[in-house]
């Protein structure tokens, strides 16, 4: 006893002298005052272990004899259990519309930005003051917010609304991918960079500093609600049209009509209130939100069971008795017979081993992978992945991007969990919504 508590008042002694300095009196003892973190289970998300598995066609079909499998292995991760619904993606239309609100009151009404923190100091560009309340009905905020409001001339039946035209939501990223490259890396010999990057227009441009890997895009976040008319040119969708994204009946449906790139703003944006709050607090901020790859998809679909046609585990689309397994297009186009016409509310049936409902049907999901007819033949074996930032002026070819599930009026075959698609990564679909991912941090979680 005397002898820990000897040990127990050197050790005292010791970080009382030492405070933050990380000599440790001569012992390697790592920086010490490190802030206390474990990963809690994210809202609304599963845990998916890692592990390997055999990405491609599995079972006997003749039409898929000729695509090549692979062995590959999975990092862990975090999935959505639904797709994202209406609901959801309204939030980030409304953060977007408040946002946007606020910048323009804040021209005449500063109470609406913060312009300096704590010690004075300016803040530039300013920040927007979320905790100022915006009274819609005020017709003088009404006249600062003119331009938000869809032109006289425009509306129909002289109702004021806002112009979904106007909700764009900016970001900025880091292209990773870019900065990798050798030949773009810091000269510490000619204290330069010497390098060249595609900026976010697909100009090449020499490399002056690190900025030059910031990339930025403005992408207008409304979903195109009229793609339910223009997918089925002879079908009377109109009801889907003018109610579907915004009516509370609808409200835990899977958000469609959104392209690749409103999802991946939709991830940026999750990630950022995620973090400000933490920031907030004064917590170590997390891993960032954004599309699952074509093989973590895929992965996280077959739940456990390497071999099966299905999420379900089973070669068939029915249960013992009869009843179909998932919301997709059966018996040349008996829609009603498996439970549903078009989408269904998420989650409205059961769900695979890891707990995620709707790997099969209801609405087909963008992955982050650029789509390749090869990409089995060169995609490493560990978290494999391909993806392409494609440039405007880039052919259609090389905006395809991969997309998983089958949807609602897919046959059984694109319900498979091997089944590959496309989609242009610009083009919106009343059968395509999305889900998000999020790395861990390399342990297993318990």
């Amino acid at each position: 006893m005397k002898k820990l508590l000897l040990i127990a008042i050197a050790l005292l002694t010791l970080f009382s002298f030492t405070g933050c300095n990380t000599s440790g009196n001569g012992e390697l003892i790592g920086v010490q005052n490190r802030p206390k973190w474990r990963e809690t289970q994210p809202y609304g998300m599963v845990y998916i272990r890692r592990g390997s598995f055999n990405i491609g066609p599995s079972d006997q079909d003749p039409a898929m004899a000729g695509i090549p499998t692979k062995t590959v292995s999975q990092e862990a991760f975090w999935m959505d259990d639904t797709e994202i619904t209406n609901n959801e993606y309204r939030q980030f239309v409304s953060w977007v519309k408040d946002s946007t609100a606020r910048r323009m009151l804040g021209d005449q009404y500063p109470e609406f930005l913060i312009t300096e923190d704590r010690n004075g100091t300016p803040i530039d560009p300013p920040r927007i003051n979320w905790r100022e309340k915006i009274d819609w009905s005020d017709p003088d905020y009404q006249m600062a917010m003119e331009d938000l409001f869809i032109p006289e001339n425009e509306r129909f039946f002289g109702k004021k609304e806002i112009d979904t035209r106007k909700l764009v939501y900016e970001y900025w990223w880091i292209d990773l991918q870019q900065a990798a490259k050798r030949s773009n890396s810091y000269n510490f010999e000619t204290q330069r960079y010497e390098g060249s990057v595609y900026d976010s227009q697909g100009e090449l441009r020499p490399i002056d500093n690190r900025s030059a890997f910031i990339m930025n895009d403005q992408v207008q976040v409304y979903p195109d609600t009229l793609t339910w008319i223009r997918d089925f040119t002879y079908s009377y969708n109109e009801p889907w049209a003018t109610r579907y994204f915004w009516h509370p009946g609808f409200d835990e449906y899977p958000v469609v009509g959104v392209t690749w790139k409103q999802a991946l703003a939709f991830c940026n944006w999750r990630t950022k209130i995620q973090s400000d709050y933490l920031t907030t607090k004064r917590q170590p901020t997390l891993q960032a939100y954004r599309l699952p790859t074509e093989v973590e998809w895929e992965y996280a679909a077959r739940g456990g069971k390497d071999f099966s046609m299905y999420p379900w585990g089973g070669y068939y689309t029915r249960d013992d008795d009869g009843v179909f397994l998932a919301n997709f297009k059966p018996l040349r186009g008996n829609y009603v017979e498996d439970g549903g016409i078009s989408s269904m509310k998420v989650g409205s049936y059961e769900p695979n081993e890891y707990g995620i409902y709707d790997m099969s049907g209801n609405v087909a999901e963008w992955t982050e992978t650029a789509y390749d007819e090869a990409g089995y033949s060169y995609f490493s074996d560990l978290n494999p992945t391909f993806t392409y930032n494609a440039k405007p002026d880039d052919p259609p070819v090389m905006k395809r991007k991969v997309v998983r599930g089958g949807s609602w009026k897919d046959i059984a075959y694109f319900t498979q969990v091997s089944t590959r698609s496309f989609e242009y990564q610009d083009s919106t679909k009343s059968f395509i919504g999305f889900r998000c991912v999020r790395s861990t941090f390399g342990e297993e979680f318990n």
